[in-house]
C-alpha cells in the first residue's frame, strides 16, 4: 500500500487511544493537533511532546495542543477519542471546528456515531473499531502495551475514497488495519467483549486470569451470548476479532465453540503487557465513571426494544454504578451474585 499523503488532522481526545494512534501519525509526518479536557495533559504535551513508553517501543513526539476553549480554526479530518460517555459533549464542541464537507471518525467503544449522527450529520460521521491496549499514564505519557484490531468504515458499508483514505492512515499506526463493509458489526462484537471485560472488572482479577478461571466460565458465556443475541435481533452480523468468536455466541452454537473462544481471548491477552483493562483502572486506580452506561447501557436498552431480555448485563451495569458511588468494593463475590441469575437465565431458555 503507497504511504498517504502527509494530512492535516485534529484528534480530540489525547488519552489513550488518540495519544498512541496521534503519535505514530505524527512520527509518519503527518500535521495533527490534539484537544483535551485535562489541562495539565496539555501544558505537558506542549513542553516536552507527547510520549509513547510500554513493551511496543518508546518515542517521543513534539506536537500542537489545546483545551477545547483555547482551540481555533477548522479541519477537515477529525479523529473522536474520548470516553464514550463524552461523546455527545464532545461531538458539539468539535462541530465548529469540522469544515461543512469535512469527516469525523468515531475512534471510541460503542455504537457513538448513533450519537454523533444528529449533531453533525450522518453523512458527516464514519465509524471504527479498535481493540489496542493502551492507558494514560500521567500527563504527556500514555503506555502502548499490546496491538489489537483497528477497523474502519462508512456506516452504509460503501468503500468510499474518504473511508480507503482513512484506512491507508491507519494502516500507519496498525499494518493490519481492515476498511470493513460492516462497521456496526466489529462495534456490537466489542460490546459482546466489552461485556466480559467489564465482568473482569469488578473483580480483582487481570483480564486474562479471570477470562480463564474454569468456575466462572458458565457466567462470561451466558453473558457473551445476552448481547449477540439482542446483535441478531437488531439484524446485526456481528465480526471475529481478537480471539472473540461472535458465532460461538449466537444461538445455537455448542459450548465447546464457547470454551475455544475464550481460550483465544485468554491467550490473546496474555500477550499484551496491560494486565487489566481501563473499566478496572477507572474503578480502583483514577477512581471515576467509567464507559458502562454508553457500552453496556446500549446493549439492554435496544434489549428492552426488541423484546430480549438482558437480566445479567443489566445486574451488571447496576454492580459498575454501585462501585463507581463507593456503594461496592471490588470482589470475585461480586461475580458470585451474577453467577446467582444463571439458573433463571437457563430455566427460561
Amino acid at each position: 500500500m503507497t504511504a498517504p499523503e502527509p494530512q492535516r488532522l485534529l484528534i480530540w481526545g489525547a488519552g489513550a487511544i488518540g495519544g498512541c494512534i496521534g503519535a505514530y501519525l505524527i512520527r509518519a509526518g503527518h500535521d495533527v493537533t490534539f484537544v483535551d479536557v485535562a489541562a495539565a495533559h496539555v501544558q505537558a504535551i506542549r513542553e516536552g511532546g507527547l510520549k509513547i513508553v510500554g513493551p511496543i517501543e518508546e518515542f517521543t513526539v513534539q506536537a500542537l495542543a489545546f483545551t477545547p476553549d483555547e482551540l481555533e480554526g477548522q479541519w477537515d479530518t477529525v479523529l473522536l477519542c474520548t470516553k464514550a460517555q463524552d461523546t455527545e459533549a464532545a461531538g458539539k464542541a468539535l462541530a465548529p471546528h469540522l469544515t461543512g464537507n469535512g469527516m469525523l471518525v468515531s475512534v471510541q467503544n460503542g455504537l457513538n456515531p448513533l450519537i454523533l449522527n444528529p449533531i453533525l450529520g450522518k453523512e458527516r460521521v464514519l465509524g471504527s473499531f479498535v481493540n489496542f491496549g493502551a492507558d494514560y499514564l500521567e500527563p504527556g505519557t500514555v503506555t502502548y502495551s499490546g496491538r489489537g484490531a483497528v477497523v474502519i468504515g462508512e456506516q452504509d458499508g460503501e468503500f468510499t475514497p474518504r473511508a480507503r483514505r482513512m484506512h491507508a492512515l491507519l494502516c500507519q499506526f496498525e499494518p493490519n488495519a481492515v476498511l470493513s463493509p460492516n462497521i456496526y458489526g466489529y462495534l456490537w462484537s466489542k460490546l459482546g467483549y466489552g461485556a466480559l471485560l467489564f465482568a473482569t472488572a469488578v473483580t480483582n482479577d487481570g483480564i486474562a486470569d479471570a477470562l480463564a478461571r474454569p468456575e466462572d466460565r458458565e457466567l462470561y458465556i451466558e453473558l457473551g451470548r445476552e448481547v449477540l443475541r439482542v446483535a441478531a435481533a437488531e439484524g446485526v452480523r456481528p465480526e471475529a476479532f481478537n480471539g472473540f468468536d461472535p458465532a460461538a455466541f449466537m444461538p445455537g452454537a455448542s459450548e465447546s465453540q464457547a470454551r475455544a473462544s475464550m481460550d483465544e481471548m485468554v491467550a490473546f491477552n496474555r500477550k499484551s503487557a496491560k494486565t487489566h483493562s481501563g473499566i478496572w483502572r477507572d474503578l480502583a486506580v483514577r477512581k471515576r465513571r467509567t464507559e458502562v452506561d454508553a457500552q453496556l447501557g446500549w446493549v439492554v436498552e435496544f434489549g428492552q426494544r426488541l423484546g430480549v431480555p438482558t437480566p445479567i448485563t443489566a445486574r451488571l451495569v447496576e454492580q459498575v454504578h454501585e462501585l463507581e458511588d463507593g456503594r461496592r468494593e471490588l470482589s470475585r463475590s461480586n461475580l458470585d451474585e451474577l453467577r446467582g441469575l444463571l439458573p433463571a437465565v437457563q430455566g427460561r431458555a
